[in-house]
């Protein structure tokens, strides 16, 4: 049997979630941390979404995430992305070198209020536009058809939020 020497946390949840803002607090809580956002993999102007660069994003995230697993001064990898489908989840796992590696998978579930809000804030400071809200609200249920660890967050600011991920069994 192979020792667990790292942990992979995959923190999910639809646009709007605090997916970084809680990725962010979970990397200064936890020892020997590093942090991917997804969304970083996707920052190209113009934004094209086709076969051709959703292959790309994808083994972008695997390389980076195997760089992250082998280097040996990182023993926590977070990882945060939209990732509403099991499929994408399955995707980019199996691209992963995992031995050795504990996976943690949680998806952060706000009410539809509290995304309201907090992507209310975001269109205010010019981060998205208000269709985001509809978008994010008609997410939210495919999340439960995803095997992970369910976090209401509603009430939750990101640091209590990553407070209880740290503290989930390894």
């Amino acid at each position: 049997m192979t020792e667990v020497t790292k942990t992979l946390y995959l923190i999910s949840g639809p646009m709007g979630a605090g997916k970084t803002a809680v990725s962010e607090q979970l990397v200064k809580q936890l020892p020997q941390a590093v942090m991917l956002d997804g969304d970083w993999c996707w920052a190209m102007d113009p934004f094209v979404v086709n076969d051709a660069t959703k292959a790309m994003v994808m083994d972008n995230i695997q390389h980076l995430l195997n760089a992250f697993i082998q280097a040996p001064d990182l023993v926590n990898i977070v990882f945060c992305w939209v990732m509403d489908e099991q499929a994408i989840i399955d995707d980019v796992l199996a691209g992963l070198t995992m031995q050795g590696v504990r996976l943690v998978n949680v998806s952060l579930m706000p009410s539809a209020e509290k995304l309201t809000q907090n992507i209310t804030a975001d269109i205010r400071a010019g981060i998205r536009t208000a269709d985001a809200i509809p978008q994010a609200i008609a997410r939210l249920p495919k999340f439960a058809a995803v095997n992970s660890i369910k976090l209401d967050t509603t009430d939750l600011v990101p640091a209590q939020a990553a407070a209880m991920i740290s503290k989930l069994p390894r």
